[in-house]
């Protein structure tokens, strides 16, 4: 069961990840888009941005840094080999493009049991190099307990 005493806990922000625009088009094909502004520099400059845009669904790559911080904190006690995700919500601030330098920064938003199960929500804030909110991401893991 997830301590429910790291409901609250904010964990230190991230490295800097520099998004690229390969990644960009990687992550765009994963998900399908055919959107041009995902893939081509020139449509996404057309459309009003620097480059080429990721989907509003990457920001999870950001987050994934943080997450990887909860989940190796001992202090939480949450055993990855159990875990279902729950849910996924992103707001945007603004795109993430390529050339976007990006830290995040973790909260514990809730812990909830749920009979022998957890649930644990996270809000991780996403950041620019100029310390400007681009994304707030919200994810809920079940941690499934013993039966």
């Amino acid at each position: 069961m997830v301590n429910p005493s790291v409901e609250g806990k904010k964990y230190p922000a991230t490295a800097p990840y520099l998004v690229g625009r390969e990644k960009v088009r990687e992550f765009a094909n994963a998900v399908m888009s055919t959107s041009p502004v995902n893939h081509d520099v020139f449509a996404a400059q057309a459309a009003g941005y620097d480059d080429i845009v990721a989907p509003p669904t990457f920001a999870v790559v950001i987050q994934e840094r943080s997450l990887a911080t909860v989940l190796a904190d001992p202090e939480a006690d949450i055993d990855f080999s159990r875990v279902v995700h729950g849910d996924q919500r992103f707001i945007h601030a603004r795109p993430i493009v390529a050339g976007d330098e990006l830290t995040s920064e973790l909260q514990v938003a809730s812990v909830k049991s749920l009979g022998a199960h957890s649930m644990i929500t996270f809000e991780t804030k996403i950041h620019d190099a100029a310390g400007d909110l681009v994304c707030t991401a919200i994810s809920t893991l079940v941690v499934r307990g013993d039966e």
